[in-house]
């Protein structure tokens, strides 16, 4: 039977303010990064929240019964969380079933891994890295939820065990509560490794074992229950030192100037770290990296300003909290903020199908406003219902029901029979769609992987000797080669556009060295190498610049090697949304005033010219699209 007697811990209306704001600046991340590139940490500060209300809720249970009852807390929390998450998963899988059938096998994992709340750990362990732009993902934001719903699972263990203690030695568990918070703080900054992160045979350093299995440590430290429960800890250790219920009668109850202070400071410090934290990981010159100042200590910053910003806003007399967080439109969104941030990443990415697609403010507006229609149907129709009692007062009219249909005519019963049949089907057709299908790559991934043949790992070919061969005529400039290969006449260097056309360059001349995720920079360790084993032929071409931001210092280098090479062709990049588009466009098309051996080839211009070749991502060929931008290539290098 569920208990009906007060909670000491009353409803407090800034702390929904807080939540507002965390699934706010959530929402506008996963919208458009470039927005607010540290919008994420409000994930963190819903973990600082949930260590504090949970700890709250379950220290006033103590103090008014002497004891926990773990089996009211959960009842609660399965009543609290389970209804709309079942309900999302649902809608997911019957539209993924209809419209997304090549996804079903992939999802299947993700459903699972959902419904046991650890999908966190799914990810990590399968390796579908939580910063994939190019994949259709519905559910990749449950991962934060996993995390939450394993503390619920283990807290209220922790503090039945605590209650027994007695409330003497409250404050030293409390202080145990922020040494941990420390510890895992510094355990993090000594996990994570700086640098280029690729695959685990080119950055072995940024992998690690767990349970014999190996992962990627920034997947681990970002996604993992152990790493990012700083935040549960530090809310949990605010639990104990503030309880809301003594505030009032405390001589710190009346120092509400003094938390508008605080308040100022929290707040400044989640604002300062959601506009200057770019994103979890970084794209730079060397290519993809992790961001250093996000796991070494930044995590810890944000827990420290969320407890500054929920200490003043749950201080009975804070005016400021109370009046910025405490009012209607903050507390409508922050009781709503669980259905907000469930619903609103699968309306985004059934818009726009790939994770790292930037949405327009106009799309941003529209598809939030949907996302919200969702979560009010879903808070008032489902969650509520279930959370009231609502749901089974009608579990009951049911049953009476029942015994009705039973004394109804038979045409009347076949008749209701047959509307719930119907109403059943389509769930059971996406289920059985789930269940039986295959796992399939993406259109894009599977592109890449048929073209994959076709390219040459330049920097693994063996190199056997270094014997001089006689001279070779290319395009009327004598060059000379050796005997552990042939000499390169048309070098394609790229990353994954490239690799799209890989076959279709093969096939015309071109000797491809592809691969995803390839920085500008490491176009220098090829020519370098080719330079040094002598198989550098008359015309290289270089496509690059999508993944990463590369500088005219490193461009100066690649052209230093390539002095004497009597033609490089650089291809701008098509990258919509990313701010990298413009800035490595720019440097592109300033080189040929500087270098007399190079020209430009435009393919943004021309890709914007005819998205019919690109993929719904705007980036990545189609098979049409890779016929003709080998076309375009080598029609421009004189080979076609």
């Amino acid at each position: 039977m569920n208990d009906k007697r007060p909670s000491l811990l009353g409803y407090l209306p800034a702390l929904d303010g807080v939540r507002a704001l965390a699934v706010m600046a959530v929402v506008v991340y996963h919208a458009n990064k470039q927005w607010l590139g540290g919008g994420f940490l409000g994930v963190e500060v819903f973990f600082v929240i949930s260590g504090f209300l949970i700890t709250s809720l379950l220290i006033a249970e103590t103090e008014r019964d002497g004891t926990i009852s773990l089996k009211n807390f959960w009842l609660r929390r399965a009543r609290r969380l389970l209804p709309a998450l079942w309900v999302m998963l649902a809608l997911v899988t019957v539209y993924c079933s209809l419209f997304e059938r090549d996804t079903l096998g992939a999802l299947r994992g993700d459903l699972i891994a959902a419904l046991v709340y650890g999908f966190n750990w799914f990810q990590i362990w399968v390796g579908t890295s939580y910063f994939t732009a190019f994949d259709f993902v519905p559910l990749r934001h449950l991962w934060s939820l996993a995390v939450e719903e394993q503390f619920y699972v283990f807290w209220p263990l922790l503090m039945f065990a605590v209650a027994r203690l007695g409330r003497r030695r409250l404050a030293a568990v409390g202080l145990l509560f922020v040494a941990t918070s420390i510890a895992i703080a510094i355990l993090t900054a000594v996990i994570y490794r700086s640098g280029h992160i690729a695959t685990i045979g080119e950055t072995p350093e940024q992998y690690m074992a767990f349970l014999g299995h190996p992962v990627s440590r920034i997947d681990f430290l970002f996604l993992g229950t152990f790493s990012r429960a700083g935040g549960l800890f530090i809310g949990a250790a605010l639990a104990v030192f503030w309880r809301p219920w003594v505030l009032g009668s405390s001589p710190i109850g009346t120092r509400g100037q003094l938390l508008d202070v605080v308040f100022l400071a929290g707040s400044g410090g989640l604002v300062v770290t959601a506009v200057v934290f770019r994103d979890v990981v970084d794209v730079i010159n060397v290519g993809t990296t992790g961001y250093d100042l996000l796991f070494r200590g930044g995590f810890f910053f944000v827990g420290l300003s969320s407890v500054a910003v929920i200490a003043a806003a749950v201080h009975p007399t804070a005016s400021m909290t109370h009046h910025l967080l405490g009012n209607r439109v903050m507390t409508y969104i922050g009781q709503r903020s669980y259905g907000l941030y469930l619903y609103h990443w699968p309306v985004f990415q059934m818009y726009r199908r790939f994770a790292g697609q930037g949405l327009t403010p106009y799309e941003f507006v529209l598809l939030v406003l949907l996302a919200l229609a969702i979560t009010e149907l879903s808070y008032r129709y489902i969650e509520m219902p279930v959370r009231d009692g609502r749901f089974m007062a009608w579990r009951q009219r049911r049953r009476a029901e029942r015994v009705a249909f039973a004394a109804l005519e038979p045409r009347m019963r076949l008749r209701r029979a047959a509307t719930v049949a119907l109403v059943a089907l389509l769930p059971a057709f996406s289920l059985l769609s789930v269940a039986t299908a295959e796992v399939k790559l993406n259109d894009i991934s599977q592109s890449l992987a048929e073209s994959e043949s076709a390219v040459v790992n330049v920097l693994d070919e063996p190199t056997s000797t270094t014997v001089m061969a006689g001279p070779v005529i290319v395009d009327g400039v004598t060059q000379t080669t050796t005997l552990d290969g042939q000499l390169i006449d048309v070098l394609a260097i790229g990353d994954s556009v490239m690799l799209g056309a890989a076959r279709e360059l093969s096939a015309r001349g071109a000797t491809v060295d592809a691969m995803k995720s390839r920085s500008v920079r490491q176009a220098l360790e090829i020519v370098n190498y080719l330079k040094s084993v002598r198989r550098l032929g008359s015309i290289v071409v270089i496509h690059l610049g999508t993944n990463s931001t590369t500088s005219t210092a490193v461009l100066d280098e690649i052209m230093t090697s390539l002095a004497d090479t009597p033609l490089v062709l650089f291809l701008t990049v098509h990258v919509p949304s990313e701010p990298r588009q413009s800035i490595n466009n720019r440097l592109i098309n300033a080189l040929p005033a500087r270098y007399g051996n190079v020209k430009v080839l435009d393919w943004h211009s021309i890709a914007s010219q005819y998205p019919e070749y690109l993929y719904s991502d705007k980036t990545h060929l189609r098979t049409a699209g890779a016929r003709f931008y080998a076309d375009i290539i080598m029609q421009a290098v004189g080979r076609l």
